[in-house]
């Protein structure tokens, strides 16, 4: 993680204005800071000290059991809140956030701020708004698992967690996420590198055909 100053943060607050979420000035409080690929913006069991706002950018949200089992529950992309339950209740933050992409996030210190945060009716209810959404989003994702076929919502997924057109999540956490057998992904992973939308590369796959993707895609788009 790599804290942005002056000329660097000044562009990222500009491009990605937040403004509106608030009722008071917010500009004087916000910091910036760039994560690389597969850093943590969230270890488990650690107590957030700063509200985020992923402006660019993926990460996956995961939880590990006591058994070791890891489970992964959602993938966050850009523009997204970290931190808004902790915000709101002062719990642990009990699971990860670890970055799929290199990531820009613009991040409020709750020791700066908190208490007019939680009094602003403006940010309250745009908050209120977001947790909908997201509450909405993930079941939304749980309906499709039910009604659509494992190649429209692999696409769909391949899609969301590739970075420069090269996919490696793991075959087990992608089987939980999806709810499927590990068998049946293999084969229609088979069935997309046999039909030339991917080839095999070291852990991972290369995205050849994004387009046919796309169109499978779309199928479970709203």
């Amino acid at each position: 993680m790599k804290k942005l100053v002056q000329d660097e943060a000044n562009y990222y607050i500009s491009k990605y204005p937040i403004s509106h979420f608030f009722s008071f000035d917010i500009t004087p409080y916000i910091h910036v800071y760039e994560f690389e690929k597969g850093e943590y913006i969230f270890q488990e069991q650690s107590y957030p000290e700063a509200l985020f706002y992923m402006v660019e950018g993926k990460a996956k949200l995961y939880i590990t059991h006591k058994n070791g089992k890891i489970s992964l529950i959602e993938f966050l992309t850009s523009p997204m809140f970290m931190g808004e339950i902790e915000l709101l209740n002062e719990a642990r933050y009990s699971k990860g956030i670890q970055t799929v992409t290199q990531t820009i996030c613009l991040a409020i210190h709750f020791r700066d701020v908190k208490d007019k945060l939680l009094a602003d009716p403006v940010f309250l209810k745009m908050l209120c708004l977001f947790l909908s959404t997201k509450t909405m989003n993930m079941t939304t994702r749980y309906t499709q698992n039910q009604a659509y076929p494992l190649e429209n919502r692999l696409a769909s997924f391949i899609l969301l967690t590739s970075d420069n057109e090269f996919y490696k999540e793991k075959h087990t956490e992608v089987c939980e996420y999806l709810g499927v057998s590990y068998r049946h992904l293999l084969f229609v992973l088979a069935k997309f590198t046999e039909a030339g939308y991917l080839t095999k590369h070291n852990r991972g796959y290369l995205i050849n055909d994004r387009e046919q993707l796309e169109q499978l895609a779309a199928e479970i788009q709203y």
